[in-house]
């Protein structure tokens, strides 16, 4: 008769909790793998991208692209300068006008609106930020270029730049004023601030190192975009004297020169490419230090 005390053959103390351990050391190894191979696969079309417009970009790069105008077909040489003072202009028209607009309606959503209204509101920035931006292009062609209001120029340009910015102003704003704790608004309050004092002085401060990070997203989608500027601003071969008038961009002088015959128009639409790139990487790493401080 075996004694309850005997062990079976093969079976040591333990070793079901060293096999069960062993096999989740291994499926947790197994896991992170897969995510670090994953995390890899989704950088790995960032990389192409930059490696290809590198190489492309840099070998047509030279000093005097940065202040001549567009070539002619056919024409040497050449650059696209006032392509750079144009897409600043438009993105500058849009920042001004989307700006103080979605701040103020993250403020009223965030502070002063509740219920039904807030959720309409938040409704519809979230369907406007899904518009494609060919629509903002055509609205504000209808408004304004159509309409003879202002023409092919500037100004409409910014304004379709605009459409474009306010949702992704609106929507990181509210979000980043409802991260502010409730202990700094109930302070403000407690000492005899008012309402709008408290938001002034204590939450949009607060949240303001995630505002400047949202607003930097939608300057960067602006400056990449052409379908608006195609039916707004249009295209110029010529330095801008006003802002009413047909305007060069960046984005639509790459869209121009990339499908061109011409070989030289060609590479002036590569270094543009890689240029408009850089702006966007710098007003990424400015706004990163910018929040980095404040914080």
């Amino acid at each position: 008769m075996t004694s309850f005390s005997e062990q079976p053959q093969g079976f040591t103390r333990g070793s079901l909790k060293g096999s069960s351990s062993s096999k989740r050391t291994l499926f947790n190894n197994v896991m992170n793998g897969v995510i670090f191979l994953c995390g890899l696969l989704a950088l790995l079309p960032l990389g192409l991208v930059l490696s290809y417009l590198l190489i492309k970009g840099f070998s047509s790069l030279s000093l005097e692209l940065f202040y001549k105008l567009p070539p002619a077909p056919l024409d040497t040489g050449g650059g696209f300068g006032n392509a750079i003072i144009g897409t600043l202009i438009m993105v500058g028209i849009g920042a001004v006008i989307s700006v103080p607009i979605g701040v103020a309606a993250a403020v009223y959503l965030t502070e002063f609106s509740k219920g039904q209204t807030a959720r309409s509101i938040r409704f519809a920035t979230n369907v406007l930020s899904g518009v494609p931006s060919i629509i903002a292009g055509v609205v504000t062609y209808g408004i304004l270029v159509g309409s003879k209001v202002t023409g092919y120029s500037a100004i409409a340009g910014g304004v379709a730049l605009s459409i474009l910015m306010l949702p992704i102003i609106v929507r990181t704003t509210d979000e980043a004023l409802q991260l502010v704790s409730n202990d700094l608004r109930q302070a403000a309050v407690g000492i005899g601030a008012t309402n709008y004092q408290t938001v002034l002085q204590v939450v949009l401060p607060a949240a303001l190192p995630s505002i400047i990070t949202g607003v930097t997203l939608s300057i960067a989608r602006a400056a990449g975009e052409t379908a608006p500027l195609i039916f707004t601003a249009l295209f110029s071969f010529y330095w801008i004297r006003g802002l009413t008038e047909p305007t060069a961009s960046l984005a639509v002088l790459v869209y121009n020169f990339a499908t061109s015959f011409d070989q030289n128009q060609q590479s002036v639409a590569w270094a543009a490419s890689l240029v408009l790139v850089l702006m966007v990487l710098i007003a990424s790493i400015i706004a990163r230090f910018t929040t980095r401080s404040k914080s």
